[in-house]
Parts: C-alpha cells; structure tokens; sequence
C-alpha cells in the first residue's frame, strides 16, 4: 500500500467503533490503540484477567502440499526458513522466521502442523511480501492460499477459564498446541500461544462469524478489550520482538538472541543443517559470534527511553555501540523497559551504558529479558 491508499477494516471494524475504541493507522488498516479504559488499565488487566485483542490484520496462510504428504510441505518450508518443520508433530505450532541471503530477517512467523497442510500466521505488514516469497519458492511442489478469516486473541491467566466455559477441550491444551475446536457453534482453529506473556489462546474465527463471538466472549465480566498500545506495552514486557523494530532484513537471528528457534537438527552438525538462505552467515556466527546482539535495557529513573536513542559506552557520548530499538513504561514492572542492540563488548547483564534523550546521556543498565515471568502453559 502506499501512503495515498484508503485504510483496511479488519472484520471487528465495527466492534472496535462501537467500544469506543481510539482508531489510528497501522500496517495499513485502522486499527483500535487504546479504549475508554486506556493503555494502563488495559494492561495491568491482561495481566490480572483477561484481554481480547484483534489481530485480524495479520496474514493467515494454508500451504498444501501437491503430494499429499505433510512431510513435503515441511521440508519445501525449511527451504526459506531455519527451522525444524519436519518434526513439527500435527496440532503443534512453532516460531519460525523467513531469512534472506545476508542472513537478515524477512519476517517472524508461526508455523502450525494440521494435519494435511501446515497453517502460517505472518506479520500484517509482510503478508503481501510473505505470500508472493512462499508462492515464488514454493509454488511448484505446494497449494498456497491467502486466508479471509477474522484471528483474535485472548490472553491472561483467566483465558483458559473462560474459553474451557465454550469449549471443554480448552482445557487439555498445552502451549503451542493447536486445534480445531467448536466455540458457540462456531468451527474455530485455536493455538495456546500469544504475544504478552501470559497464557492464552489465538483464534482463527470465520469472517462471518466474528463480532459475534468476539461480543460474546467479551461479554464475560472478566474479559476486556485491549488495544495495540497495551500489546505494545505487554510485549515488550514479555521480552518478544516487534518485526520492523527489533528485527528487521538487517538483523540476523544470531544478532537478535533468537538461537533458539534454530533447532539442533538445522544447525552445524545436524541432519538438515543449512539448506536456508542466509545459512552461511547465520552458521558463521553461531560458531564466532555476531558483533552487536539484542538486550534487555533497564533505564535508571521513571523516564522511558523510547525507539531510536543512540547508545553510548560513556556518559559523554564519545563512543557509540547501538541504539534502542524498542522502549516505553512497564506498568507490570513499574519500571521503564527497552530493548535494542548493543556491541558484544557490552552485553554483560549489569552492564551501565548511557542513552542520547533529547542531548542528555541517561544512565541505563543491561538486563535481563524477560522483564516479567512468563506464564505459558508448559
């Protein structure tokens, strides 16, 4: 889309009007940030209850293998991705990531195994891009369809609850397990995953049939919508990446503390180690090292340092080693909380460096991430 396109409405359109909802533009549709309640409150209640988020603007992608075989697709997929799909079990999803040549990252994904067809969730801003990539590759040896569904999100520790209140079988489901279940009559494929930190559940809902479930699980006492500042706020949080600022065709998975999605079997050494773009660059620095990584950034004081702010090794500013990439107010930490990359030289946790804010040179600290403790169910 370029800057003179009309906005998208995601299926919830109206919903979110109705609530009262504060709209501004995001990756091309509009987008509820905040309620009446407002980002603070919106937060701390996902924390506490529970939280209903649309992310009906994010892709939703079935990749059908032509064989008839679900391991096709999956090695056909660990052609554009560094990752484990062949062992991927049915009704189990996995983080993954698209990577180009240089070994920079094309866009975060989750991958889902249903059966007779893997089922991808991509970045709102990257579908478009996403879907031409996987057709150009993959086109020959797989079905590729770009889905019209509405997908919600309902998180926090009261989520099991109030789903199992709609369907019993919620309550067997661990996290990254993934399923088709009936909620109100309605056939919906759920995940037990999120983008906050808490337990919760992702539902991929017939467009038809979306503002009434989502009213009707709203009309649950403990539920209350949430915008996308509070996703912002949570996220972060919860330590996880936002494509686009923390990890972008510039970053690479070692780069952005994501070794983990790389599963022993594709690395050096495995029995499908490399066969993805990027493979050598990104095998490289699994074995030497990158020159700057992703951390955790706790600012001294109440005042957030915000995306963008140069960071120093001195309280001068004379010598540079990266930039915030992500920064605001957690209200469950109670405390400022950032991310962004650093020089490898300073990625020792309790490491003091300093940010540019507005010509002055802020203390701020190398933490840890997560900044709060996850509450996935294992």
């Amino acid at each position: 889309m370029d800057d003179h396109s009309p906005l998208l409405q995601t299926q919830l359109h109206a919903l979110h009007v109705s609530l009262g909802a504060r709209m501004v533009p995001f990756a091309g549709y509009d987008m509820p940030v905040q309620y009446p309640a407002g980002v603070m409150k919106e937060h701390l209640h996902t924390r506490t209850a529970a939280g209903l988020f649309d992310v009906s603007h994010m892709g939703q992608v079935i990749l059908r293998p032509k064989s008839g075989r679900i391991e096709d697709a999956a090695l056909a997929l660990e052609k554009l991705v560094p990752v484990d799909v062949l062992s991927l079990a049915e009704g189990r999803q996995r983080y993954g990531l698209f990577t180009n040549d240089e070994g920079g990252i094309l866009d975060d994904l989750m991958i889902a195994n249903r059966g007779d067809h893997l089922f991808l969730v991509v970045n709102a801003s990257c579908k478009e891009a996403d879907f031409a990539h996987l057709q150009k590759h993959l086109g020959d040896s797989c079905e590729l369809t770009l889905l019209d569904r509405a997908l919600i999100a309902l998180q926090g520790p009261k989520a099991a609850e109030i789903l199992a209140g709609l369907s019993a079988d919620i309550a067997t489901m661990r996290f990254m397990d993934v399923a088709e279940v009936s909620l109100h009559g309605v056939p919906c494929i759920i995940s037990r995953s999120g983008y906050t930190g808490e337990d919760g559940f992702e539902i991929s809902i017939p467009s038809e049939s979306a503002e009434d479930l989502a009213r009707r699980i709203l009309d649950h006492p403990d539920v209350m919508p949430i915008g996308l500042g509070a996703r912002d706020s949570l996220r972060l949080e919860a330590g996880l990446c936002l494509y686009g600022n923390d990890i972008d065709t510039t970053t690479t998975p070692v780069e952005a503390a994501l070794e983990w999605a790389l599963q022993k079997v594709r690395r050096a050494g495995g029995a499908r180690a490399g066969g993805f773009p990027g493979a050598d660059v990104i095998l490289g620095q699994f074995a030497d090292g990158a020159d700057r990584r992703r951390v955790g950034l706790k600012p001294e004081g109440k005042a957030p340092v915000r995306a963008g702010a140069q960071l120093f090794a001195d309280a001068e500013g004379k010598q540079a080693i990266g930039s915030v990439t992500s920064g605001g107010f957690g209200p469950s930490a109670d405390h400022p909380v950032a991310m962004g990359y650093v020089a490898k030289s300073h990625t020792v946790i309790g490491t003091e460096i300093f940010a540019d804010v507005r010509g002055k040179f802020l203390p701020i600290t190398v933490a840890a991430l997560p900044f709060v403790t996850p509450t996935y169910k294992r």
